[in-house]
């Protein structure tokens, strides 16, 4: 796997070095089936760091975000609990977990243990690293909060949300899925819009995912948005968790 260095208008988090005595705090680990994406259906062990620079209005762990929790692990405390589970396939999320400069060293030693890593990140930060597939979801305007419940995140997450030159950037150096949260119809034209933005993703790795936890929703979405991706060659994103195990944590 080839690394490309960072270009100087990044927001680039440095690759530390020896980081196995350093903390971060993780919110779960759980064992689950990949409800989203390419590898849907997948046996996969998640881990999940606490700790985001945004705050979506949709957010279906705010105990990762907008509140949150966890306890603290150093990378060898992580590769103790991976141990005790049979899965083979690894899904890091969050959060955000490109927050955290010991990513990269966790991701060297799994990879290296024969591990197949999924990154799953808002695409606003960069890190140089080792996985399988980076699975980017930048956040369209649809994820803005509330600006008279949450001023001061309303500014900050409408700054930050909106780095089309780090998904350029991780996508020219690993392979990918782009997965966007719909909302609303208008959403899909935000999205037309975004990818001129990174010009040379492939549509057949651009997922269109209906916004929501309630299955009703879910469904009175799809009846729009497939067709729709159908006829623009975009790939429709179901939430299978939803439909295996309801939107419970853990799952």
């Amino acid at each position: 796997m080839t690394r490309v260095q960072p270009q100087a208008t990044l927001s680039v988090i440095p690759k530390s070095g020896d980081t196995a005595g350093r903390s971060f705090r993780l919110a779960e680990i759980f064992p689950s089936r990949q409800g989203e994406g390419l590898l849907t259906g997948t046996e996969s062990l998640f881990i999940r760091f606490s700790g985001c620079n945004l705050r979506c209005r949709f957010c279906d762990t705010p105990y990762a975000s907008w509140r949150p929790e966890g306890e603290l692990f150093t990378v060898q405390d992580v590769l103790s609990r991976v141990a005790e589970f049979p899965a083979r396939h690894i899904v890091i999320t969050g959060g955000e977990p490109m927050l955290f400069p010991e990513l990269p060293h966790l991701c060297d030693i799994l990879v290296g243990q024969g591990y197949h890593i999924t990154i799953e990140t808002a695409g606003t930060r960069y890190l140089s690293l080792k996985c399988h597939l980076m699975s980017i979801s930048p956040k369209l305007s649809n994820s803005n909060p509330d600006p008279t419940e949450h001023p001061r995140w309303s500014v900050f997450h409408g700054w930050r949300r909106f780095r089309p030159d780090i998904v350029q950037q991780l996508i020219s150096e690993h392979d990918y899925q782009l997965k966007f949260v719909i909302d609303r119809p208008e959403d899909c034209q935000e999205v037309a819009a975004y990818l001129q933005y990174v010009p040379t993703v492939r549509r057949d790795r651009v997922l269109m995912m209906p916004q929501g936890t309630d299955l009703a929703d879910l469904e009175q979405k799809r009846l729009w948005l497939e067709p729709y991706c159908e006829r623009h060659g975009l790939v429709f994103c179901p939430r299978k968790q939803i439909e295996w195990f309801g939107c419970r944590r853990g799952t």
